[in-house]
C-alpha cells in the first residue's frame, strides 16, 4: 500500500516544480518587460509578413479562379485586328479581307467536330434612356450559346427564343447593374427600355458577377453586369451591319491609299475604322487537350478565308490564366522566403538575448543549483521563457499580420484572403522557433557549475 502513496508524492512533487519553473520563467520575462518586447519584435514581424504574404497569395490565387470562371472551361477566344495594326498591315499588300463575320463562326462550328459550343459577338458603345435615365451603356449582340460559354445564368426571366434569334426581334437581356440603375425593386420583365435608336423588350435578367478590369483587356471578357444582351440578327437589323461595304466605303479607301498612309490626323482616324461584322468569337472545345490543335485548324481556316491576311487574333484564356498562376506562385514563394527570414532573424535574436541573460543570471543559476534544482529545471525553466516570449509574439503577429492584410486591400486594391492555415503555420512556426533557439541558451545555463556561478559577480 505504501508504494503507491509514494508513487503519488512523486508526481505532486513533480507537479509543484513543474509550475514553480514557469512561474520563475514568467517573473524574468515580466521583470524585464522592455527587454521582453524587443526579444519579440522578431517574432511579431516575421508572423505578421508571413501571414500578410499568404493572404496576398491567397487572393491571387482566388482571383485566378474567379477569372477562370469567368471566362468558362475551355474556350478559345478570337478577337480582330484593325487594319492600322502593324500585325495586319504588313500582311495586306492590297489585298481584300472581308474581316470576322457571322460566315466564320457557322464555318467553325460546321468543320470541327472538337467544338462542344460557339458563340458569336458584337459589341456596340451606346446609351440607354428610360423614364429621364440616360447613361452608357454596352450593348452586345449574342446567341444564347454565349450564356452557356461563359456560365451566365439567368435569375429572372427567360432565354431568347426561336423567334427572337431568327426575326431580330427588339429583345434584350440585361445585367444586374442595369436593372437597378433603370428598375430599382420594379420586375423589369415585360418593360422596354430605349438602347441607342431602338426600344427593346426585357426578357431576362443575368446573375451579378465581377472581374478586373485589367483581365477584361487581356481575356476578351466583358463586365456582364452593366451590358445589355439582344440577338445578334437583331444588332445587325437594326443598329449596324459592318460587313456592308458602300460606295462612300470605297471612295474613302481609295482617297487613304492616295494620301499615304500615315500622312496626318485624318488619315489615322479613317485607318482605325471597324471593318469586321463580329468583335469576338468565343469557341468553346469539349475537352482541354483539344484547345491547341483546335486553336490552330482555326487560325489556318481563318487565315484561307480571309484571303491570306491574317486580321484576327486566337486567345487561348485558360493557357494564359495558368502561366499567370505559375508566374504569381513563384512570387509568392519568393514573398514567402523572405518573410521567413524574418521568422529566422527574430529566433537569433531570441538566442542572442538568452545567451546574455545566462551571462547576467549566472549567480541565480548558481543558486537554484546549490538548494536543489537540478539541470532539467535550468533547461526547462530557460526554455520556458523563450518559448513564452516566441508565443506572446506570435499571438501578437497574428493580430498585426491580419491588420495588414486588410489595410493592403484597402490601399492597394489587391485581394488578401487570410486563412486559418497561414495562422497556424506562422503560429507554429513562431512557436518552433523559440524551442529552438532556446534550446542552446538553456542548456548551456544548466550547464554552468553551481561553485563557480555562486562565485560570479
Amino acid at each position: 500500500m505504501k508504494k503507491p502513496k509514494y508513487k503519488n508524492l512523486k508526481v505532486l512533487f513533480s507537479t509543484e516544480r513543474f509550475f514553480y519553473n514557469i512561474n520563475a520563467a514568467f517573473d524574468s520575462v515580466f521583470t524585464n518587460r522592455f527587454r521582453s518586447l524587443l526579444t519579440a519584435l522578431g517574432i511579431i514581424f516575421g508572423v505578421a509578413a508571413v501571414i500578410a504574404m499568404l493572404a496576398i497569395g491567397s487572393g491571387a490565387r482566388q482571383e485566378i479562379l474567379d477569372q477562370m470562371k469567368m471566362v468558362g472551361v475551355n474556350n478559345i477566344i478570337i478577337r480582330p485586328l484593325m487594319l492600322n495594326d502593324p500585325k495586319v498591315e504588313d500582311e495586306i499588300r492590297g489585298r481584300f479581307t472581308p474581316g470576322l463575320t457571322m460566315s466564320d463562326a457557322e464555318s467553325i462550328s460546321a468543320v470541327l467536330p472538337t467544338i462542344n459550343r460557339i458563340s458569336p459577338e458584337i459589341e456596340i458603345s451606346t446609351h440607354a434612356s428610360r423614364d429621364f435615365i440616360r447613361r452608357p451603356v454596352r450593348l452586345a449582340g449574342v446567341t444564347p450559346g454565349y450564356f452557356e460559354v461563359f456560365n451566365l445564368d439567368i435569375i429572372h426571366g427567360a432565354m431568347f427564343t426561336e423567334e427572337h434569334l431568327k426575326k431580330g426581334s427588339p429583345a434584350c437581356i440585361i445585367g444586374s447593374n442595369i436593372r437597378l440603375i433603370y428598375f430599382g425593386n420594379s420586375d423589369p420583365i415585360g418593360q422596354q427600355i430605349k438602347c441607342g435608336n431602338n426600344w427593346l423588350t426585357i426578357v431576362g435578367v443575368v446573375e451579378e458577377r465581377h472581374i478586373a478590369e485589367e483581365s477584361i483587356a487581356d481575356l476578351g471578357v466583358a463586365q456582364f453586369a452593366n451590358t445589355i444582351y439582344t440577338p445578334v440578327r437583331t444588332v445587325l437589323l437594326r443598329y449596324t451591319d459592318r460587313s456592308f461595304v458602300s460606295a462612300v466605303d470605297i471612295q474613302r479607301q481609295r482617297a487613304n491609299q492616295r494620301a499615304g498612309r500615315s500622312q496626318n490626323n485624318n488619315d489615322e482616324e479613317e485607318k482605325t475604322v471597324n471593318h469586321h461584322q463580329l468583335d469576338r468569337i468565343v469557341v468553346q472545345v469539349e475537352e482541354s487537350g483539344q484547345l491547341i490543335p483546335t486553336a490552330n485548324i482555326i487560325e489556318r481556316m481563318l487565315k484561307r478565308k480571309h484571303n491570306d491576311v491574317k486580321d484576327f487574333e486566337v486567345i487561348i484564356p485558360e493557357i494564359l490564366l495558368r502561366q499567370e498562376q505559375r508566374t504569381r506562385d513563384i512570387f509568392n514563394v519568393v514573398l514567402g522566403a523572405i518573410a521567413g527570414i524574418s521568422l529566422l532573424v527574430g529566433g537569433i535574436g531570441i538566442m542572442n538575448i538568452m545567451l546574455a541573460n545566462v551571462m547576467e543570471r549566472t549567480r541565480e543559476i548558481g543558486v537554484r543549483l546549490a538548494v536543489g534544482a537540478k539541470k532539467t529545471d535550468i533547461i526547462f525553466q530557460f526554455l520556458a521563457e523563450s518559448t513564452f516570449i516566441s508565443l506572446t509574439g506570435g499571438i501578437i503577429g497574428v493580430f498585426l499580420g491580419i491588420f495588414l492584410s486588410g489595410l493592403i486591400m484597402r490601399i492597394t486594391g489587391i485581394l488578401t484572403i487570410v486563412s486559418l492555415q497561414a495562422i497556424l503555420i506562422s503560429f507554429g512556426v513562431a512557436a518552433i522557433v523559440g524551442i529552438a533557439f532556446g534550446f542552446m541558451p538553456a542548456k548551456k545555463a544548466a550547464e554552468k557549475d553551481p561553485v563557480t556561478s555562486l562565485r560570479y559577480e
